[in-house]
């Protein structure tokens, strides 16, 4: 294996691993990844049908929809129609995000079985 060395500052260096450090705090926090692998899995969904699928409650999923949503890893969909509904799908973030971490869902499904 060839090993590069990159000509970063401590600084640049820093930085990095600041927003790798947000981005591992807010994927690894209970629902997040269940919400972008069913939202890159279905494409787009209502509050609703991912509340059912999830079998988490209403006020939960609310603020993880919003955290994700403001983090760009989904995004909200307002359908002016009667009823108003909101539909949500994962951003390119998100499912890039998924891609990455479905060895860790893997792994972690194969050792429950």
């Amino acid at each position: 294996m060839m090993s590069e060395n990159y000509d970063m500052s401590p600084e640049e260096i820093k930085a990095n691993l600041e927003v790798l450090e947000n981005s591992f705090n807010i994927l690894f926090q209970k629902w997040n990844l269940g919400i972008l692998y069913t939202l890159t899995l279905k494409n787009a969904i209502g509050f609703s049908e991912l509340k059912r699928i999830l079998g988490v409650n209403s006020r939960t999923l609310s603020d993880k929809l919003k955290l994700l949503t403001e983090n760009g890893y989904i995004d909200r969909n307002v359908i002016d129609d009667t009823p108003l509904r909101v539909e949500y799908s994962a951003t390119e973030k998100g499912k890039n995000t998924v891609l990455l971490a479905l060895p860790l869902l893997y792994s972690t499904i194969s050792d429950k079985v």
